[in-house]
């Protein structure tokens, strides 16, 4: 009998499991269902290059491969619940699928602020059509209020200032991106921010948003008054999970799983993405999420093989699974590239060449031994710094 696994998310988690499937040889159905209508496509550039330029699904779709061409994508409808002792889900449109075999890929979708005032003109940007909406409100005299200064926040405060509009960033960290990157890195891109004419209030947050139908500006929880025409908040991300309750998971931050990518050590469901959190060995035994580009590829990777072992359609993988997390962020001409566990290195940061207003490496430490490095410019270091941390023994 034909089996068949399901893939809840379609986006890049969802098409690389099911890539890796075929690749390991399942032959049964696939069936991708997901929120969005578009097929599968790739997120980082909604911040960056395709926000710039007229934001189209061509732009940024994943090309499909031939061994997934028999997928079955159900689009625009979302799951709304699941029985996992049963393997099977229901749809929002009331629909039923059963399945052999679960792939949790739904990932993450933005977090707003609770905060009073007008809805419109306030935006995020992780679908498409966030960045579909944004685009149409940026331009050349636009006043834009980004509220947050992590990298979405900064991605799309450098895409707004190069499209010729006002920018003001407001967090209440005392630098942007301070948690991945530390105060001095921080602090550096800040001013390289402001040399292009980014204003930053920080160490304070939104206490309200001003106009009557649509934003015309901002208080500060300071008392300052901020004009603004188009707010972009940039506050975090909240898990995809609600269409598991009841299930008896852990879904305090995504979906806890064990190193094979297996959730909570029950057969035949694991977790790909940054919605899955497991343990890296090579860093120490907590589960974590990831939300870095390189992750679903790489949970994908070892996910199928784990779900294709439980079915009794393959051998299992007994090495450890220790990924390198893997990420970029364009901002003006500057190409920020990280490799490791930065945050993991927070109380020991060195840096390892260069000088922090110009190209540099930045290496992050925990008991001496490197866990991360950051990069800003000199290309020709990528792979040496990859290399040793490739290289760093897993933790005890």
């Amino acid at each position: 009998m034909s089996r068949r696994i399901l893939i809840a998310g379609a986006s890049m988690g969802g098409l690389r499991a099911a890539e890796r499937l075929r690749a390991s040889g399942f032959m049964g159905e696939i069936v991708a269902v997901g929120d969005e209508i578009h097929m599968p496509y790739n997120r980082p550039p909604l911040s960056k290059e395709a926000l710039a330029a007229e934001v189209t699904h061509e732009a940024v779709a994943f090309r499909l491969r031939p061994a997934v061409a028999d997928v079955t994508w159900r689009l625009g409808v979302p799951i709304a619940s699941a029985d996992l002792d049963a393997g099977a889900v229901r749809l929002a449109d009331g629909a039923e699928l059963a399945y052999d075999g679960l792939v949790v890929a739904t990932g993450m979708r933005p977090r707003r602020l609770p905060t009073p005032g007008p809805a419109r003109g306030r935006h995020v940007v992780r679908t498409l059509d966030d960045a579909r909406a944004l685009r149409g409100d940026l331009g050349p005299g636009a006043r834009v209020l980004v509220v947050g200064a992590g990298f979405i926040g900064c991605e799309v405060a450098a895409t707004a200032r190069l499209l010729g509009a006002d920018v003001t960033v407001v967090a209440p960290e005392a630098v942007p991106m301070r948690r991945p990157l530390g105060d001095d890195l921080g602090a550096a891109l800040q001013r390289r921010h402001e040399r292009h004419g980014v204003r930053f209030l920080l160490g304070r947050t939104v206490a309200a948003f001003l106009g009557a139908d649509r934003v015309a500006g901002a208080e500060l929880s300071d008392g300052t008054r901020l004009d603004a025409d188009v707010v972009v908040e940039a506050v975090g991300s909240a898990s995809n999970t609600e269409w598991l309750d009841g299930n008896g998971l852990d879904l305090s931050d995504g979906v806890l799983c064990d190193n094979a990518l297996r959730v909570e050590g029950r057969a035949g469901v694991v977790a790909v993405g940054d919605v899955a959190r497991f343990p890296n060995p090579r860093y120490d035994g907590v589960a974590r999420r990831v939300e870095h580009w390189s992750i679903p590829t790489d949970t994908a990777k070892r996910a199928a093989v784990t779900l294709l072992a439980d079915l009794a359609l393959g051998a299992a993988d007994p090495a450890p699974f220790a990924p390198l997390p893997t990420f970029w962020s364009d901002q003006y001409d500057l190409r920020i590239q990280s490799f490791g566990a930065p945050a993991l290195g927070a109380d020991d940061i060195r840096v390892l060449d260069g000088d922090l207003d110009g190209e540099v490496v930045v290496g992050y430490h925990d008991g001496g031994a490197l866990v991360g490095v950051v990069l800003i410019g000199l290309p020709s270091a990528v792979a040496r710094y990859r290399a040793e941390l490739m290289r760093a023994p897993a933790a005890a």
